[in-house]
């Protein structure tokens, strides 16, 4: 009795259609939260297009006051770099700039240089404390805006009284310049500051709205007659939108990286998630305890293991750990047919013997078929168990 030894293989690996099934669940709805992303910021990548640009006859747009403007003789020219706006910053010119709190701490430093001096307007549009400060160093953001966005002038600015009733709440600024004009107050604080310059004609407006230049909020209360009148002082209007695109932009802001320019907020409100998980996972590993064997509640045939344990193996294409098991309970039934104790039934160098005289059969055949490699193939793993029963009927018989 002979068997042809194969080379073991390896069959506990999962194979790329297994891959799939576990993992199609989880691509799945990956690819619908991916759709579902991508449906959005298509939908909503024009809701904010054109935000205060005098080309944009959105309702966020611009437009509107530039036509004004044009009918008033004052011409209204568009810039994004910041050496054209620093170019622009004359006695004849309204240099109003849109979003100041896009610009880096080099530009504002730059630009504040090019306007201090320069003997014209300068409109700031709702510059935050990130850029508040430099640009208007004598004037502070608070921290909380104003409630109402429709607020009365409240002083003796001429084009703010002509306005009257306007749409500039939002950021409220104070300033200790007792020659500034402060406006529209709201609990008290300004939210429209005119800061003359202290040498020639010149004079910086901050504006903590930008409501009463867009499209949509232009023909609202006083708005209209407020922004010609800051906007129309001069004959020129240098409208500077600041863009990422601009090569000043990039430049090195002071060394500073990616986790300093995070508020601190955000670092230990991480460090405090990472504690949170921590003691979380900790106290669902301790509701875990030892593995308790419990009766089934019903009685399963022996016939019903064998073949759901053989289906499983024949799907993971376990012909290894198969072959195993089949050896090892023929080692277990011989072993006290043969007079060989049950705990050495395993040993080659005491089952061998017994069963080669018992046989009076080659001892390499019988070690090849009790203790040699996996079979290669479901054919071979067939042939392994029935060379098996045929050698235990043989060994059973008088």
């Amino acid at each position: 009795m002979t068997t042809q030894a194969t080379p073991p293989t390896t069959t506990a690996s999962p194979t790329a259609h297994q891959l799939w099934t576990r993992a199609r669940g989880l691509t799945l709805a990956f690819a619908l939260l991916l759709a579902g992303a991508v449906t959005l910021a298509v939908l909503q990548s024009d809701a904010r297009h054109g935000a205060l640009d005098p080309r944009s006859a959105d309702p966020s747009g611009s437009r509107a006051i530039a036509e004004l403007l044009a009918d008033h003789g004052v011409s209204t020219r568009v810039v994004t770099s910041l050496a054209e706006a620093r170019t622009a910053a004359r006695p004849d010119t309204t240099l109003l700039v849109a979003a100041p709190d896009l610009l880096t701490q080099p530009q504002q430093r730059e630009l504040h240089s090019s306007i201090a001096h320069s003997g014209g307007r300068t409109l700031l549009v709702a510059p935050g404390s990130p850029s508040v400060d430099t640009l208007a160093p004598e004037v502070s953001a608070d921290p909380a805006n104003s409630r109402s966005s429709a607020l009365s002038p409240d002083c003796t600015l001429p084009a703010a009284r002509s306005a009257g009733t306007a749409e500039t709440g939002g950021i409220r600024y104070t300033t200790h310049r007792p020659d500034a004009d402060e406006c529209y107050p709201s609990e008290r604080l300004a939210t429209l500051l005119r800061i003359p310059d202290t040498s020639g004609d010149g004079d910086t407006v901050v504006l903590g709205a930008p409501d009463i230049l867009s499209n949509e909020r232009l023909d609202k209360q006083g708005n209209a007659s407020l922004a010609l009148q800051l906007l129309g002082s001069r004959t020129h209007l240098v409208w500077y939108l600041p863009s990422l695109s601009d090569a000043s932009a990039t430049a090195p802001d002071d060394g500073k990286g990616f986790f300093d320019l995070l508020p601190s907020g955000w670092l230990w409100g991480t460090l405090q998630l990472f504690v949170a998980a921590a003691l979380a996972a900790l106290w669902r590993a301790r509701r875990l305890g030892p593995l308790v064997p419990e009766n089934l509640p019903v009685a399963i045939r022996a016939s019903e293991t064998v073949e759901g344990r053989a289906r499983l193996y024949r799907k993971a294409a376990a012909r290894d750990r198969a072959s195993a098991a089949l050896r090892s309970t023929t080692r277990t039934r011989l072993a006290p047919l043969l007079g060989v104790p049950v705990a050495q039934a395993h040993a080659p160098e005491a089952l061998l013997p017994a069963l080669s005289a018992h046989l009076h059969g080659d001892g390499q055949s019988l070690h090849s078929l009790l203790f040699g490699p996996p079979p290669g193939d479901d054919t071979a793993l067939i042939a392994l168990a029935d060379q098996l029963d045929a050698l235990e009927r043989e060994v059973r018989r008088p």
